[in-house]
């Protein structure tokens, strides 16, 4: 059996695009929740309003970086964000190639972003629930490079509040992850990685 093709541009039709988090005010401004933090920013600089629930998710539609987009906040706990990406996708009737997943990334470090489509989890439990539940890998992702801890655990350490000196750098982090995601849909994954590809903030 042939090996699929991993696609390197965004699939015609509507995009969703994906913000991984746990809901409440718990996880607020998390390093896990980076995710949801720049589903907002996208709102945010497209207009859109995510204040529709459905699919056990936060969610907004309309129009952004030229094209029909689904703004996705999956409410059901990070473990299982797939029921809601599954679900959302199949209603709107969105290719897997026409995903964007942003998440936190404990291989980067922090303030870096990277863009890739496919692959593996490394870990992270809310690409395993969309995995499982799409049964497809194919999707883009928006790493959003948050490190690790020098000591102590990663759990612990991801459910913890940025510090002062990193919230400092989360805006200009954001703007250069959303000028990416926007380049991708429009120019393709080689184009967005060529322009937006940072190390670190």
């Amino acid at each position: 059996m042939s090996r699929q093709k991993v696609p390197d541009r965004v699939a015609d039709g509507a995009v969703m695009i994906v913000g991984l988090g746990n809901p409440g005010p718990k996880y607020d401004q998390t390093r896990h929740n980076i995710g949801f933090m720049f589903v907002e920013r996208l709102a945010s600089r497209w207009r859109l309003d995510l204040s529709r629930e459905k699919f056990k998710a936060q969610m907004g539609t309309g129009h952004g970086g030229g094209r029909r987009v689904i703004l996705l906040k999956p409410q059901t706990f990070m473990n299982l964000s797939g029921q809601s990406v599954s679900r959302a996708a199949e209603f709107f009737n969105v290719a897997v190639s026409g995903i964007i997943v942003a998440h936190d990334d404990i291989d980067l470090p922090f303030g870096a972003m990277r863009l890739k489509c496919g692959g593996g989890t490394g870990g992270h439990n809310g690409l395993k629930s969309i995995d499982a539940l799409m049964g497809d890998k194919n999707y883009f992702r928006v790493r959003l490079g948050v490190g690790r801890p020098q000591h102590g655990d990663v759990s612990h350490y991801v459910l913890q509040r940025f510090t002062a000196l990193e919230v400092a750098e989360i805006d200009s982090w954001l703007d250069n992850a959303v000028a990416a995601v926007e380049t991708l849909m429009a120019e393709g994954l080689k184009e967005a990685r060529s322009q937006h590809h940072r190390k670190s903030t």
